[in-house]
């Protein structure tokens, strides 16, 4: 694409996500209410194959390969979610891929993304080392690197969002806030995309942990940042702002706030608790986010919605649900 993603991509995406995937709940959950002091609706995307909202990208990416990424197969990097959505879109178009994943990508996620039959190459200690070594890894081969936010993959995220929004309407909710995990961004990007057509009357805020800051200085600062990531949770552990997500998200996202892995920790013990959902750290974040904007005196002025982006925990994460 030589122009940015728009409303219109989305939709043509979600022909080809719809038909390869089933479309996720979003659910209230009367506990949850109760816990948090606002009224929740949760889009349930840990149920959709490879356990994540990013296997919608993957989708959309297998439905427009062209013949020299079918040819030459695909490489990209990933702490694992990503990383299984591409190994997911390349056994779906029959094509070969490398993942290239960082030490610190929890053992499970390598495993997943293994039986998907990706040949996955472990690299560097953070995202970033592991996307150099992508990238270089690409060149020499002649593999095509996808990027994490390459906008196919960006619109097949969006999906996520024109279902969530339609969902609201159909259930009569009038949405007044939604609160979006943030790592690259592709996820934020799609919902304000979305929201701009079907909802604009619904604040939408952003949130990423304060261990792993580079989206929210970039936002901040309007120019792509890098900083360190010592998240917990993995997948928020991106170490620069991406320029593509980053335009999508100016003057679209209403705000952006940060919260500390033990805030994650705690909104995935809620989840658990009072949602009957298991929630890996970046899946947890945005019930986090939206306890941050409720202490923060931003009650909404009518529902609010989450989304549990991912359930691929690792048993460090499940560990920690049981501690006070």
């Amino acid at each position: 694409m030589n122009t940015d993603p728009t409303f219109a991509d989305v939709l043509r995406a979600a022909e080809a996500v719809r038909a390869e995937l089933p479309a996720t709940p979003l659910q209230a959950h009367p506990l949850l209410d109760g816990a948090v002091g606002a009224e929740v609706l949760v889009k349930h995307e840990h149920v959709l194959p490879t356990g994540s909202f990013k296997v919608r990208g993957g989708v959309h990416l297998a439905s427009t390969l062209n013949a020299v990424e079918r040819r030459r197969g695909l490489i990209t990097c990933s702490t694992g979610n990503h990383a299984q959505s591409v190994a997911y879109a390349a056994r779906l178009a029959g094509v070969d891929a490398t993942v290239v994943m960082p030490a610190s990508a929890p053992a499970v996620k390598r495993d997943a993304v293994a039986a998907l039959g990706a040949h996955v190459v472990v690299s560097g200690t953070t995202l970033g080392e592991a996307a150099a070594d992508a990238r270089r890894r690409a060149g020499e081969s002649g593999a095509s690197f996808v990027c994490p936010t390459d906008p196919r993959i960006v619109l097949g995220h969006a999906t996520a969002y024109l279902e969530l929004f339609g969902q609201a309407r159909e259930t009569g909710a009038d949405l007044a806030l939604l609160v979006v995990p943030i790592g690259s961004g592709t996820g934020a990007a799609g919902a304000c995309l979305v929201r701009d057509e079907l909802s604009p009357g619904t604040r939408v805020v952003g949130v990423q942990s304060a261990a792993a800051p580079a989206g929210w200085r970039s936002w901040r600062s309007g120019e792509i940042v890098e900083a360190a990531a010592t998240t917990r949770a993995a997948g928020l552990a991106t170490t620069t702002g991406y320029p593509l997500p980053q335009r999508l998200l100016h003057g679209r996202l209403d705000d952006f706030v940060l919260v500390s892995d033990d805030d994650i920790d705690a909104a995935a013990r809620l989840l658990a608790a009072r949602a009957h959902t298991l929630a890996e750290g970046a899946g947890a974040a945005s019930l986090a986010g939206l306890r941050a904007v409720l202490a923060d005196g931003g009650a909404p002025s009518g529902p609010a919605a989450v989304v549990c982006t991912g359930a691929n925990a690792s048993a460090d994460e499940i560990a920690r649900l049981a501690a006070a």
